[in-house]
């Protein structure tokens, strides 16, 4: 304990040598500072530490801060702030750090951590203590709303803000005062991008288009959302605050797919007919004549912006519609007939996600429509030539569906995928030929030139072989004459392959004998193997192996 205290006093050494070069303390203070801050670090390191401790030593070190601060602005000195100043704010974090650790549940003494960083301390080091309060206590909204305020007012970092607004809302979904400070918060953002807009527009600043875009896809994105989150968690806001925020949208954001996409689903709040909704069947009608003008706005949205954003968000819009359960057959099938048709007019303009065509193929295969869905996957392939993850799902389908064209399939999508990433391939092909009992498509995979897609092929086709009996001592000689062979593995493979066939195949044994005593084995396990042998085997198997043993060990094997 005296050598640690005794290191922690020599670290301060420049410092107080410099306060008392520099005129701000005297010799005898420094000694006075040396003697009080020994007493202090004695107290940290004793075996039962009391938080007041590290509370007095916080203290001491503030106050001889606050001292210099004064001192300097008496005989006016504002240099050797690095060397004087910062290791105290250091050493201040670093004792608030030792005491949070301790005292994880003392949100007070969290909070003065907090105070500190505000006035001495770093920007960043604020995001930091604030990011381990929240760890230890997530259950506290308010200590989200402090973190959340702090980088926006603090850091200027409205992104961080919102981050932090984000995951509280996970943590707290009902509480309303996180909801009216994160909309409180988008507001502000919404009002600093107003001004910003006016003075550029009182300058007479010209913004290069691309500038102009990018502020103009900020500034929707913020209306839209804290719209979004208000109207999605029910909270109220007065015709007199959405309207304008409404016209902003339609007026200023119209290339902005958000836009349309929050405009198309503002449709589903329509008042409906009072009488229809007394039956299930009225209240499906209703749906429908909804879900319909919604269409209608968003089909105004794709020809106003004829992009994959704008076609992604009127897809995203009828899957989660589709995934509603209804128990009206018609409200199904036309929700069913909208998806499939926007599906394919996304295709044919090349503007479809990637991710989508599983939805696409899941719905005609459920639906029965094998045709469809053979076609689907297909031009997929076409429209993602270079995708895994595409190739696999189409080849899925073709396999399900028993396409005669399964093999080329197979081969083209070989031809056109990065090799390092054909695995996936590799093993839905060895799937196939396992099912279509092919032994020649199934050992095509043994020959990949990727080394790692080799050897995991390698590995399946030996897990197929223990349950057939195909060709594994073929198995094991291809192993071990491939590029750099590894003769773990090849013991590993032995030893799996002996579990299944080491009571009647001799061979086996004396082909692992001839590898250890070969240039990468160890002879010195010749004699464990051998015993092992003669352990295992049975019957005939036994005389065989000991002749041929025998053999081996002369030189005529």
């Amino acid at each position: 304990m005296a050598e640690i205290v005794q290191q922690r006093i020599e670290d301060r050494i420049p410092e107080l040598e410099q306060l008392e070069r520099v005129g701000l303390f005297t010799k005898k203070e420094v000694k006075s500072i040396i003697k009080r801050v020994t007493a202090l670090e004695y107290k940290l390191h004793r075996l039962i530490v009391n938080k007041e401790d590290f509370i007095a030593y916080i203290q001491y070190e503030i106050n001889v801060l606050e001292l210099i601060k004064k001192r300097r602005a008496h005989i006016h000195y504002q240099f050797k702030r690095e060397e004087i100043e910062y290791p105290i704010i250091h050493r201040i974090n670093s004792i608030f750090k030792r005491a949070t650790n301790k005292w994880k549940d003392d949100v007070q003494l969290w909070l003065s951590h907090v105070a500190f960083c505000k006035k001495w301390a770093t920007k960043s080091q604020i995001s930091k203590v604030f990011s381990a309060m929240l760890a230890i206590h997530p259950d506290k909204p308010a200590l989200w709303i402090m973190a959340a305020k702090s980088e926006l007012e603090d850091r200027n970092s409205s992104e961080s803000a919102r981050h932090l607004f984000l995951r509280a809302l996970r943590f707290h979904p009902n509480d309303k005062k996180v909801y009216q400070e994160y909309f409180r918060m988008e507001l502000l953002h919404c009002e600093k991008l107003r001004k910003q807009k006016i003075q550029l527009e009182q300058a007479q600043m010209d913004l290069v288009s691309v500038k102009q875009s990018k502020h103009k896809t900020v500034g929707s994105k913020r209306v839209h959302m804290l719209l979004v989150v208000f109207k999605t968690h029910l909270l109220p806001l007065s015709s007199n605050l959405i309207s304008p925020l409404v016209s902003s949208l339609q007026t200023n954001y119209t290339d902005d797919s958000s836009t349309w996409d929050f405009m198309a689903k503002r449709e589903l709040e329509a008042p409906g007919a009072g009488e229809e909704l007394q039956t299930a069947k009225g209240r499906a009608s209703d749906i429908n004549r909804r879900e319909e003008r919604c269409c209608q706005v968003y089909e105004e949205g794709v020809k106003s912006l004829n992009t994959e954003p704008m076609w992604t968000c009127y897809v995203a819009f009828l899957l989660e519609r589709m995934k509603r359960k209804t128990n009206v057959q018609e409200l199904k099938e036309k929700r069913q007939e909208r998806l499939l048709g926007v599906l394919q007019r996304a295709h044919d303009c090349s503007l479809l996600k990637e991710n989508y065509y599983k939805n696409w193929l899941q719905i005609l295969l459920s639906s029965g429509d094998a045709e469809g869905a053979a076609s689907v996957a297909m031009t997929a392939t076409q429209r993602y030539s270079q995708s895994v993850t595409m190739w696999s799902l189409s080849l899925q389908t073709l396999m399900e569906l028993g396409s005669r064209d399964i093999g080329r399939c197979f081969q083209d999508a070989l031809k056109h995928v990065n090799p390092k990433e054909s695995l996936p391939l590799w093993q839905l092909q060895f799937e196939w030929s396992k099912a279509s009992q092919s032994a020649e498509e199934t050992e095509r995979g043994l020959l990949s030139a990727v080394p790692a897609v080799a050897m995991e092929m390698k590995e399946c086709y030996l897990d197929w072989s223990y349950s057939t009996g195909v060709k594994t001592i073929n198995v094991i000689t291809m192993l071990f004459f491939q590029e750099n062979p590894k003769m773990n593995y090849l013991r590993d493979y032995y030893e799996r392959v002996l579990q299944e066939f080491g009571t009647s195949n001799e061979d086996l044994w004396l082909q692992y004998i001839r590898e250890e005593l070969g240039p990468l084995g160890q002879p010195e396990n010749c004699g464990k193997i051998h015993w092992r042998a003669m352990k295992f085997l049975e019957g005939e198997s036994v005389e065989r192996f000991i002749s041929k043993h025998a053999l081996l060990q002369t030189g005529h094997l």
